[in-house]
């Protein structure tokens, strides 16, 4: 739990990166773009992405901190004005918890004398120093990783031939994917097969529509 202020935004970060410039790159491809208009192309995903991520994640999280804020506020002032019904508020809060009533008040009494407004922002409002929203982190760890992300199917094409683009693209891709997957669910603890294969399975659906896509709609090479 511990790393959940910046583990989300990464994995999103780098996963989105990859799929959505593997599947830029394999729609005008399969439109039939030559080489140098495939890496423009991707290029110029990656930096729109990479700034986008970082943007939509500072506002998102920034909505969830000011949240995280007014709650506490509240609760705050509701402190301030009548303690006791607070207290009593903890008290079951703990008694729900499977304490008894007598070992509950003595709880929530030495919690509220020691700090108050933490012990009401962790357990009634369920705020807390490891899932605090942290918007610039979690901005920096968006664009970074998605930069990363995209870079990889970018040097695919560098070193891929034109009439192997297609699939070596989507095969690469998506071994970068499973991986990426595997890294993610091991540090946050979870399965790793079940995260790698999930990660593929949609990955590869949005890189086969997007090839479509671009096969339906394709021009002539150097058009």
């Amino acid at each position: 739990m511990h790393r959940v202020g910046w583990l989300r935004a990464a994995v999103l970060g780098a996963n989105d990166g990859i799929v959505s410039t593997a599947s830029l790159i394999m729609g005008v491809a399969a439109a039939g773009m030559a080489t140098e208009q495939i890496l423009l192309t991707g290029v110029a995903g990656l930096v729109a992405g990479a700034m986008s991520m970082a943007a939509g994640e500072y506002i998102s999280v920034s909505s969830q901190a000011d949240t995280e804020k007014a709650d506490l506020d509240l609760e705050r002032r509701e402190l301030a004005k009548d303690p006791e019904y607070e207290f009593q508020e903890m008290t079951d809060i703990y008694i729900k918890r499977g304490l008894d009533a007598d070992l509950a008040g003595k709880v929530a009494r030495q919690l509220m004398d020691f700090d108050a407004l933490g012990a009401h922002a962790r357990d009634e409002l369920g705020i807390s120093p490891a899932s605090h929203a942290r918007p610039v982190l979690a901005a920096m760890a968006s664009a970074v990783t998605f930069s990363m992300g995209a870079a990889l199917p970018l040097l695919v094409v560098l070193v891929t031939p034109p009439p192997w683009l297609l699939g070596t693209t989507a095969v690469a891709s998506l071994f970068f994917l499973a991986f990426l997957g595997a890294v993610a669910a091991h540090a946050g603890g979870a399965p790793k097969l079940r995260a790698a294969l999930r990660v593929v399975f949609w990955s590869a659906l949005a890189m086969g529509l997007t090839g479509l896509v671009g096969s339906l709609f394709g021009v002539e090479p150097g058009h």
